[in-house]
């Protein structure tokens, strides 16, 4: 045997257990990514450490296979040059091909076959047929004795004839007859103690050609055939394995490259193991950062990282954070920081995962919101889009319509300084909104010492509308009250005036373009107005239509409230008088 074909086999061994070295580090990988993925709600491809294990163990297996029959090749250099052939290619076709085209020339067959026992249905499938003149036999010339190779795979014994024509032990044997075969050499092909295939040799024309030296030979080589065949089957099985895992892996690095969030993971000496790509973006972190201890290295304060680290290391519990600070050229960040044991496939807790989500966009977006929340409501903040849809446009809608006049002018204290008049005109103001915001209602405009109401609208729907209108104006009429206590005004005097109507009107944008206001207009709107100014200091006067849209209510005891008929008024626009109530608590009034 050349020093090639020796030295073959061990640079095959090293190259399987470079394998083995690479699959049980995937192995660890994948168990971490696993254990962060799921804090994550995602998973790992299902069956993928599954197919790892069985790959390593197919490994071992291949190892100690290709360990012995190392020793078995050392023992038959009198094939040495075929063994050598044989073993140069790890391609199972490679390997089947030249197999056969050696079988032929050392037994001068005129045809050759190589069979493969089906793993699932144990049946011996053609594999290999060629002709001495290295020609591949098409289906019709697979003409062969199905009896000798079935007892040769049974037996697990060759079968040699010189004439199978004469030979006794096929006189019956159609296949024999009819294909008119001569000289037949079949020998089993023996792996670990079991047949895993048949080498069928023969020749039509002479007899004779095949003796005990042949079939010697051809039985020595045919094992060490099945070894090669057996590693070139389970080199290409590896290898699409190793193809399929190799993709798993770099799925994983993708997924884990595109979070959103950074994720850092740790060892058992708070060593930082794994950064992703935003961890690197979001902390302004480097690659000389792997290696270090975590709180040493992290832009954030080491007395709030080290303790929970540490911690959530040592409890295997889950910590939360939510912190403000500078980051290098970033500035002030706003971060959400999560922690979580690492486990391992025992369970046993191997470092600790930290989630890095950059909260810094949403928190000044959300400030921005706060600013223009103190000018528009929040129902308009929050279904701007809503709104914008709308154009310049208008919807006609029921609504019910409520005017709150919180004091008048008048009757501020004379002298108060600007300043002081605008904070107490502005607590004032503030009642009347909230207790209509609290009631679903938004608020259309203020105007001076004015607040206009909605009920109903495209951004707050509410069948009870009318109703909602009725809870919010007394409910402004028992906070003035108590406010008129609590700064001393005298018993029994009220300064608010309320008008509530419900009916038709226009809602929609008017304005330009590049500046509009959502707002309801029509007779409706002005009705509930003209209830206002006939309103006296401290009374909610509401129109027949309210009354009527939640009568109901009203007239339920446990609400407890009074309802009073009022002169009727006389509105532009209509022909009738607009019969109006008076709603009032008798407990406050």
């Amino acid at each position: 045997m050349t020093e090639t074909a020796q030295i073959q086999l061990p640079a095959t061994v090293n190259e399987v257990r470079r394998l083995r070295k690479l699959i049980i580090e995937l192995e660890g990988k994948f168990r971490e990514q696993r254990a962060m993925l799921s804090r994550q709600g995602m998973s790992l491809p299902p069956g993928t450490l599954t197919t790892l294990q069985q790959v390593r163990e197919g490994l071992d297996d291949l190892m100690r296979v290709l360990e012995e029959r190392h020793t078995e090749l050392q023992q038959l250099r009198a094939v040495g040059r075929t063994t050598e052939l044989i073993n140069s290619t790890l391609s199972l076709d490679d390997v089947l091909n030249d197999v056969m085209d050696t079988v032929i020339s050392l037994t001068r067959a005129e045809r050759g076959y190589l069979m493969l026992r089906d793993a699932k249905t144990g049946e011996m499938e053609f594999r290999v047929a060629r002709n001495i003149d290295q020609r591949a036999l098409s289906t019709e010339e697979l003409t062969v004795s199905r009896t000798v190779v079935e007892e040769v795979a049974s037996t697990g014994r060759p079968v040699l004839t010189v004439n199978a024509g004469n030979d006794p032990r096929f006189a019956s044997q159609n296949s024999i007859i009819g294909y008119a075969l001569r000289s037949i050499l079949a020998v089993p092909m023996i792996l670990k103690g079991h047949v895993t295939g048949v080498i069928y040799t023969d020749n039509r024309v002479k007899q004779g050609v095949f003796g005990e030296k042949e079939s010697q030979l051809l039985l020595a080589f045919s094992n060490q055939a099945a070894v090669a065949i057996e590693n070139a089957r389970l080199f290409e099985e590896l290898r699409a394995t190793l193809a399929e895992i190799t993709g798993l892996r770099d799925l994983i690095a993708n997924v884990f490259a595109s979070i959103a969030s950074g994720v850092i993971t740790t060892d058992t000496s708070d060593r930082i193991t794994t950064l992703n790509d935003a961890a690197y973006r979001i902390l302004e972190m480097t690659e000389q950062c792997v290696g270090q201890i975590v709180w040493e290295v992290l832009p954030l304060p080491t007395d709030v990282i080290s303790p929970k680290v540490q911690d959530v290391r040592k409890t295997s519990t889950h910590e939360a954070l939510e912190i403000e600070q500078t980051i290098g050229q970033r500035g002030l960040a706003n971060l959400n920081l999560k922690f979580s044991p690492l486990r391992a496939g025992t369970q046993t807790t191997e470092g600790v995962a930290i989630v890095v989500d950059d909260l810094t966009e949403i928190k000044q977006r959300e400030a921005q919101l706060n600013v223009v929340r103190r000018y528009l409501t929040p129902a308009m903040v929050d279904n701007i889009e809503s709104i914008d849809k709308l154009g310049l446009g208008g919807e006609r809608r029921n609504v019910t319509v409520i005017f709150i006049d919180v004091r008048g002018f008048h009757t501020f204290p004379a002298g108060l300084r600007p300043q002081d008049f605008m904070t107490v005109l502005n607590t004032y103001l503030t009642i009347a909104a909230d207790s209509v915001t609290q009631q679903n209602g938004i608020i259309d405009k203020y105007n001076a010492n004015e607040v206009m109401g909605l009920f109903n609208t495209q951004l707050n729907p509410d069948d009870e509308h009318a109703w909602r209108a009725i809870l919010a104006a007394l409910d402004i009429a028992d906070e003035y009250r108590k406010l008129y206590h609590l700064t001393g005004e005298p018993e029994g005097i009220d300064y608010f005036r309320i008008g509530i109507n419900t009916g038709d009107a226009t809602l929609g944008n008017v304005g330009s373009e590049t500046r509009r206001e959502f707002t309801a207009i029509g007779d409706n709107v002005n009705v509930s107005h003209r209830l206002l100014e006939n309103a006296r200091p401290g009374e909610i006067v509401i129109s027949e239509d309210t009354a009527i849209h939640c009568w109901k209510q009203l007239q339920e005891p446990q609400n407890r409230i009074l309802i009073q008929p009022r002169e009727e008024l006389k509105v532009k626009g209509k022909t009738n008088l607009v019969p109006i109530y008076r709603i009032y608590r008798p407990t406050i009034m």
